[in-house]
């Protein structure tokens, strides 16, 4: 895949704000983000039909803005929606399992070492998550954070696998995120809870282009 994809990923669930989410979503797409990841898991997650039609504003304005809509976890619903990509965690539907079923589309699986990272390759996949990087408050049952030393020793080992950094990242991580292999950042809470989506995300964008 065009690694430039990865720059600057958000990452979004409903309850991830505290203003309307197509609000937020549409302030990001026009503050540069280059992927958008559905994330509707935890407390308050929506559910049902009122998910599935969430879901679809968001493939919506992804569209307008032509920027590549991925389902997380939800392999059922990325097929549904004939969505850009799905991205599974460790517990999730396999990637080998999704793989054939899923072709020309984007696959990205978070891994955590370098053992489920080369499961992930084997698999298929076309880019892989790595964190949390620093300490997040979006995931209730994340791993305890690493900094980037896993990303510098998968980039080193596994340079053709294109790496996108996850986790209590904000636009002053840049620079060491990036030197360390990761080809962007995967971000949540920097976007979603600013006031200002556009100008938060246009600060990731303006961070990458000067590393």
């Amino acid at each position: 895949m065009d690694r430039t994809l990865l720059s600057t990923y958000f990452i979004m669930g409903s309850n991830n704000v505290s203003r309307p989410p197509l609000e937020v979503l549409e302030e990001a797409l026009i503050g540069g983000i280059s992927l958008f990841q559905l994330r509707e898991k935890g407390e308050n997650a929506l559910t049902g039909e009122a998910y599935v039609e969430f879901a679809k504003q968001c493939q919506a304005l992804c569209q307008k803005f032509k920027v590549p809509f991925i389902v997380n976890d939800d392999f059922d619903l990325a097929v549904q929606l004939d969505a850009d990509g799905v991205h599974v965690g460790q517990s999730d539907l396999n990637a080998t399992v999704i793989r054939p079923q899923f072709k020309g589309k984007i696959l990205g699986v978070s891994v955590h070492n370098l053992g489920e990272m080369q499961n992930a390759i084997q698999a298929g996949v076309d880019y892989v998550g790595i964190g949390p990087v620093y300490a997040t408050s979006s995931k209730a049952d994340a791993i305890p954070p690493s900094g980037t030393k896993m990303i510098k020793e998968a980039s080193q080992r596994f340079p053709a696998m294109p790496i996108v950094a996850i986790g209590g990242l904000q636009a002053e991580h840049t620079a060491e995120v990036l030197q360390a292999g990761a080809d962007g950042l995967s971000i949540i809470s920097a976007i979603a809870s600013a006031e200002d989506a556009t100008a938060a995300t246009q600060s990731f964008v303006n961070a990458i282009k000067n590393v």
